[in-house]
């Protein structure tokens, strides 16, 4: 092989280590794909807090739920509080995104933009924090899991890996903690109030739910009924009369 100049070579060197990147990190979103991933890069982010700051009661708790065990009425929940344009947009909602930006413009509180396939590439992936390289790496990310995971799936692991309390990860970890049911036995209400919390589960309650709390699991019912049940995550386009909304 010729003798390469220094700058070639570099280039060379790092080409490689981007494409053995790609390559790794896509291998691991098709393998969670089918597997159900034990911890996610939240979790362990939480672990080592608790460990810096010597906060030796803390427990973290979580543990996998298959979709067929978790009642309908979760998943609908979830995307009706959080994400309604989940079922139709690929990874990114653009519309909301445009909106939030001119909140911003106009001194409005800002409002979030991200899907769940955002979120659940943040969560399971990456840490906490609003840099541009951790939004750099979740585009990237998103764009993995919508291309390898299906719809379902990518539901599926958001509510295994969301944070619902300090220390709390997971549906199957939430129904227990706050309800004393599996996630099979959750109903509408209950499903509702979870969702509820989920913008900031730091500040947000599920067993000590403040009023806003109260008017917002009342509202993502409402929205449920609008958007037709746990059938609506079925749909090939959103109905005529629903308006999708992002968190009120």
């Amino acid at each position: 092989m010729p003798h390469l100049p220094p700058f070639r070579r570099l280039l060379r060197y790092a080409g490689i280590a981007i494409l053995s990147w790609v390559a790794l990190s896509w291998f691991v979103v098709l393998v969670f794909r089918f597997v159900p991933p034990w911890t996610s890069a939240v979790m362990m982010e939480r672990r080592l807090d608790a460990w810096l700051h010597g906060e030796r009661d803390f427990q973290l708790r979580h543990h996998w739920v298959p979709w067929s065990r978790i009642a309908p009425a979760v998943p609908i929940a979830m995307v009706a509080g959080e994400d309604q344009k989940f079922p139709f947009h690929h990874g990114f909602d653009f519309g909301s995104i445009e909106n939030a930006i001119d909140a911003a413009d106009d001194g409005r509180r800002l409002r979030g933009a991200s899907t769940i396939s955002q979120q659940t590439a943040k969560n399971l992936f990456l840490w906490n924090g609003r840099s541009f390289v951790r939004k750099g790496l979740e585009a990237y990310f998103t764009v993995l899991l919508e291309l390898t995971w299906p719809k379902q799936r990518i539901l599926e692991v958001y509510m295994n890996v969301a944070q619902f309390g300090d220390g709390i990860y997971g549906v199957g970890a939430a129904s227990g903690a706050f309800f004393h049911a599996t996630p099979a036995q959750l109903g509408p209400a209950q499903a509702a109030r979870l969702a509820a919390v989920l913008p900031n589960p730091d500040r947000f309650h599920v067993d000590r739910p403040s009023a806003y709390v109260l008017e917002r699991a009342h509202w993502i019912e409402q929205q449920v009924s609008q958007l037709g049940g746990p059938a609506y995550l079925q749909s090939r386009q959103p109905p005529r009369d629903v308006h999708p909304l992002r968190r009120r």
